[in-house]
């Protein structure tokens, strides 16, 4: 179990980014920025995924009253690029059963930014990771069937690695975790280069 010096506030609602925390035995508050990427208009993958996690963090640093200045803020934002395809989360099933189908048959790419920032030593710091899975192919009825799931329903690119989807999986290069939407190694290395964490494990 690690030993924090300071709190440390999630700025995200993921389930997934609290469960990975927790795994990693973590202690964190939830505390979402509420903030809508679809704000933002970049092309750039690795720009417009870390810019989303930076606003996020920077909200809440500034939503925080003044005696809370000591405390860290971990933000995260997740993409699926496919070919010239950025995908987030589907609006609908008709939109999640159409990026499910782009996917298949090809590789993809997941990067989530991380971002640390605290309002006392004036720190922000992020970092995009990258990570790349290949589908199999898939037959329609099989789409349809996982989309009626609703697995994916709140998931960039309509998938759950750790789900059922895992099934369209053959394989990935690079971080798992980073796929299911916080990269453990890199959120720990990021929060000891900080000190935000007294020990680690």
């Amino acid at each position: 179990m690690s030993s924090s010096p300071s709190e440390i506030v999630l700025a995200s609602a993921s389930p997934r980014r609290r469960e990975i925390l927790t795994t990693l035995g973590i202690r964190f508050r939830v505390r979402p920025s509420g903030w809508d990427e679809r704000c933002l208009d970049l092309e750039d993958d690795h720009e417009f995924v870390r810019r989303v996690a930076e606003k996020k963090r920077d909200l809440v640093i500034e939503s925080l009253p003044p005696p809370d200045d000591g405390t860290w803020v971990l933000a995260a934002d997740t993409i699926v690029s496919v070919g010239d395809c950025r995908l987030g989360k589907p609006r609908d099933d008709t939109e999640a059963i159409s990026m499910i189908e782009l996917l298949a048959g090809r590789p993809h790419w997941v990067r989530t930014a991380i971002a640390l920032g605290r309002a006392r030593d004036n720190v922000c710091e992020s970092e995009v990771v990258s990570t790349q899975v290949w589908f199999r192919d898939a037959s329609r009825s099989e789409v349809l069937r996982y989309v009626a799931t609703a697995e994916g329903q709140d998931k960039a690119g309509a998938y759950a690695i750790q789900g059922l989807a895992g099934g369209f999986v053959h394989r990935i290069e690079g971080s798992y975790t980073n796929v299911v939407g916080l990269p453990a190694a890199e959120v720990i290395e990021l929060l000891l280069k900080h000190e935000a964490l007294g020990q680690w494990p």
